[in-house]
């Protein structure tokens, strides 16, 4: 067994009711299996873009279970037992490429429920940021590049990136330098 799927498979989730809040119980994170009816999760995806308006995003591992060679997103992933979504963003960041950011006192730009849980989507910039520098976790990252929302598109047109809905990859894009709903500040 590939050491990466024997720790995922040692996960520890907090288990949410349908307001968010923790119920104190806990799960143990079983690949390929859904979460009991009334129970959910929470789940953290980080979308780190440059000043020149391209996205962070990273190559999996060619035997990752979901999605496995295809590109993503700069980070993500399930919030362990006791984090919160902050420093499970903070350390998914962190691990699955080298980069540090502190998301003390930062919100998600937007949150979007799924069956099993809650996925907080971060949008963040950083200007310091080289391909160089990056240090990639083996067992999950295979490669990273910036790319364009053009560039995105064509890959997901391809099939080479995670079949996220377009829509939402042109959020991404759009909302990185703004919050809310509106256009007025």
């Amino acid at each position: 067994m590939h050491r990466a799927d024997s720790e995922e498979t040692m996960e520890l989730w907090d288990i949410y009711d349908i307001d968010r809040q923790k119920t104190g119980k806990l799960a143990q994170r079983v690949n390929g299996k859904s979460m009991p009816e009334g129970e959910y999760h929470l789940v953290v995806h980080i979308c780190l873009f440059n000043a020149k308006g391209q996205l962070l995003i990273q190559q999996r591992q060619l035997d990752k279970i979901g999605y496995p060679g295809l590109w993503d997103v700069t980070a993500a992933g399930s919030a362990l037992a006791g984090e919160n979504s902050a420093s499970a963003a903070a350390r998914e960041l962190w691990e699955e490429m080298g980069i540090c950011h502190d998301f003390h006192g930062e919100r998600p730009f937007y949150t979007i429920n799924f069956p099993d849980g809650f996925d907080d989507v971060y949008l963040i910039e950083k200007n310091d940021v080289a391909l160089s520098d990056l240090r990639l976790q083996q067992e999950e990252v295979r490669d990273a590049k910036w790319a364009t929302l053009e560039e995105i598109e064509e890959m997901l047109d391809s099939g080479e990136f995670v079949p996220y809905y377009r829509h939402l990859v042109r959020v991404w894009f759009e909302m990185v330098k703004h919050r809310g709903s509106t256009t007025r500040e």
